[in-house]
């Protein structure tokens, strides 16, 4: 079956540094995929470059058929590819209302009533303008705008970064939820423990390349795997902009 996104020696630059070195990396329909490294392995470079955000990218990178390198970003994303950036992006002059009508896009599963049910925090603070959220309530906040402009295929960039345990399992119910649909998703995310619970496979980036894919059984026996390419003990000095 031809994979939904495929990416194949993807070769990625910010400027005339080198960042991916050929990566190749898989999400078939209704698959989720955990892209796992350290700070500065590429993960968020990666994600960058298939959402059309990167400058210079090279290699073979398609999405449900269709080569998208060089392609532009808004286009990319009306094909049903939404990244929910690291950094979450949601307008914080807009309220939270203003801020899902502003994406909503015709035919879309998941509505605005759809997602005030699925994000019940959102519901109750609809007239709040985006910046006055809780980091918890801006991520539910990036991830319902997504949801109604019509993913096909959702990409998520550490979404459990810097929140509470109890927003963690919260967000890690609703992936399951979106699971549970079909919605596919390629998820950038440090927390083994969330990846364990999400995905059905995982790939390990290190220095631009991948270097270890395998399911959920594989991973539980990958410890020197894990300890080589993921604990902090070992790790390097790559600029922070690699991430």
């Amino acid at each position: 079956m031809t994979p939904l996104l495929e990416l194949r020696d993807v070769q990625g630059w910010y400027g005339k540094s080198h960042i991916l070195r050929g990566v190749s990396l898989q999400v078939g329909a209704g698959e989720t995929v955990a892209l796992l490294g350290r700070n500065g392995a590429g993960k968020t470079t990666t994600l960058r470059a298939a959402a059309g955000l990167l400058g210079k990218v090279a290699g073979a990178l398609r999405f449900d058929g269709n080569d998208i390198v060089g392609g532009v970003s808004h286009r990319i994303a009306r094909a049903g590819l939404c990244l929910v950036p690291k950094h979450r992006g949601i307008f914080a002059a807009l309220t939270v209302d203003e801020n899902l009508r502003l994406a909503r896009r015709p035919g879309s599963p998941w509505d605005l009533d759809a997602v005030l049910t699925m994000f019940p925090a959102l519901a109750a603070r609809r007239r709040t303008p985006g910046g006055k959220l809780s980091g918890g309530e801006q991520q539910m906040l990036a991830i319902a705008r997504a949801l109604v402009n019509h993913p096909r295929l959702l990409m998520l960039d550490e979404p459990t970064e810097g929140l509470a345990p109890v927003i963690v399992d919260r967000l890690v119910d609703i992936m399951l939820a979106l699971k549970r649909h079909g919605l596919p998703m390629l998820l950038v995310e440090q927390n083994l423990a969330v990846c364990r619970a999400v995905a059905d496979r995982h790939a390990i980036l290190d220095e631009g390349r991948i270097v270890w894919t395998g399911d959920n059984a594989a991973m539980a026996e990958a410890d020197a795997v894990i300890e080589r390419h993921l604990t902090l003990e070992r790790s390097g000095t790559s600029q922070e902009q690699a991430e």
